[in-house]
């Protein structure tokens, strides 16, 4: 099929789900979330656009219903990270630069950082990989990556302490005479 008749044929039937479509995603989630996983709904229909049946309001419910199921899954991710990542006393989150937000002290205190434990950082944070994935990744044991992940989580706790202006020498006034 031509590109363009094919783009043709899928505009043509955008346009009758679009806003069905809208609909179901609101009744189920916040506005803001219903536009994205309408962005991603259509996506998957597009790519997908040769297997859509006759009916295709049912079947692009469907994959409505397995965009929001998929971004809910990434939300919950995030939740899931920041709790891990508070309680090992860094920042809530090491900001995704593809997320287009983030704490400036937190991407202050990650640049700061060498690159190797940068990486680590991220690949932790922004990719959600275990020591043991990130030992994959780096091509190193996975207790040298536990060892190095701690090791780099203290050290961006200290930069930001640093950024923050929170750390700094104070004077001891033990053993000193007023």
């Amino acid at each position: 099929m031509d590109d363009e008749v094919r783009r043709a044929e899928f505009e043509e039937l955008a346009r009758g789900l679009v806003e069905p479509l809208r609909r179901f995603l609101l009744r189920r989630t916040d506005p803001a979330t219903a536009d994205d996983v309408l962005a991603d709904t259509l996506l998957v229909c597009w790519r997908r656009a040769d297997q859509i049946p006759a009916e295709a309001l049912p079947w692009a419910y469907g994959v409505a219903r397995n965009c929001l199921a998929n971004a809910e899954r990434g939300e919950r991710r995030q939740r899931r990270l920041a709790a891990k990542v508070a309680s090992a006393g860094v920042p809530d989150v090491v900001p995704d630069p593809a997320e287009g937000s983030g704490d400036e002290a937190v991407t202050a205190a990650l640049a700061a950082l060498r690159p190797p434990d940068a990486e680590l950082l991220r690949l932790w944070a922004w990719e959600q990989l275990g020591p043991g994935e990130i030992a994959t990744v780096l091509g190193i044991t996975p207790n040298a990556a536990s060892i190095r992940l701690h090791r780099a989580r203290q050290k961006l706790a200290d930069e930001l302490r640093k950024v923050d202006g929170r750390v700094g020498h104070e004077e001891s006034r033990e053993g000193r005479r007023p």
